[in-house]
């Protein structure tokens, strides 16, 4: 007699669908952590982080309206009740997010900003908990527990707060945004709307770009600011035009990451993908250690990688 009990043992198909899932977000993982090095390239060359905000933001939705025009055209119409949720998301949970992250990575280094940035998912936890009443499990609670301890040893408070104390306020308001950003696409996928992850990372740059605009409008756009050159290997290396680091951060570094993302979705669930997404920080830290001499103390290596199995806890428990 067969047990029927236990799952089935996954085929030589599905085997082959992760690992083509995995390695697509894997890319994405890689291009974002790049693109966080091309940014602070940029910002140390006096570009400000509210500008280089407004062009990533625009840029990025002009490409991903492109392509959802060509793909999905009927993804373009906006439901009566999507407007305020959409206008939240692209103002709060794109563009803050964004720009309280460049703020932090032009104050201390990449790695560090991202581990703070990754804590998100607690607070998503912690709301589900607190204000949705939703029971958690105990392991989400020893994720927190492991995650403030982790981000004790990044700021080595032995030594009486070694960090930026702007950066630090921007990497948890951005943290704070991009949990945000989840509460509120939750929200939209429970509203009974039909919307693809594509379309609504469109929109979500379309409100970004929009509050933007509104915030800096482009006619006081300082141009010139983007004319000049950047040295992405710490000054060791060739120069290149803001120009060009600029269109490689829109393109490579926010709109294909975010595209290769949703058809990795394809192949692998959101819970599986979170767990390579954790590798994020690691490869941007390796990146800015070898192109911007950005070098970690072993303590802070070792409280990176306490919040990220902290956070990857509390992920699971939830």
């Amino acid at each position: 007699m067969t047990d029927t009990s236990l799952p089935p043992l996954p085929t030589a198909h599905d085997r082959r669908r992760l690992v083509i899932g995995y390695a697509i977000y894997l890319t994405a993982a890689c291009m974002f952590a790049l693109n966080g090095t091309v940014v602070k390239t940029i910002l140390l060359s006096d570009v400000s982080a509210a500008r280089l905000s407004e062009i990533r933001a625009t840029g990025a939705f002009v490409i991903l309206f492109a392509v959802v025009l060509i793909a999905r055209p009927r993804a373009l119409r906006i439901h009566r009740g999507e407007w305020g949720m959409l206008l939240a998301y692209g103002v709060i949970g794109v563009s803050m997010t964004q720009f309280l992250y460049f703020v932090a990575i032009e104050r201390m280094p990449i790695g560090i900003a991202l581990v703070i940035e990754f804590t998100a998912p607690i607070y998503v936890v912690l709301w589900a908990r607190f204000g949705r009443k939703e029971l958690v499990r105990g392991t989400v609670w020893l994720g927190l527990a492991l995650a403030l301890v982790g981000l004790a040893l990044i700021a080595q408070l032995w030594q009486g707060f070694v960090l930026n104390s702007i950066g630090v306020l921007a990497a948890f308001g951005a943290a704070l945004a991009l949990a945000l950003f989840y509460v509120l696409a939750e929200r939209q996928r429970r509203s009974g709307i039909q919307r693809d992850a594509l379309s609504l990372t469109m929109w979500g740059m379309a409100g970004a770009a929009l509050f933007w605009a509104i915030a800096q409008p482009w006619w006081s756009f300082p141009w010139s600011d983007f004319a000049g050159i950047g040295e992405p290997l710490a000054g060791s290396g060739p120069q290149l035009p803001l120009s060009g680091l600029t269109a490689w951060m829109i393109i490579m570094g926010t709109a294909l990451p975010f595209t290769l993302i949703i058809v990795s979705l394809a192949y692998i669930t959101a819970a599986q993908a979170s767990i390579v997404g954790m590798l994020e920080p690691v490869i941007a830290s390796v990146i800015a250690w070898i192109a911007l001499a950005e070098v970690l103390t072993p303590a802070q290596i070792i409280g990176g990688l306490v919040v990220l199995v902290g956070v990857y806890l509390a992920e699971r428990g939830r």
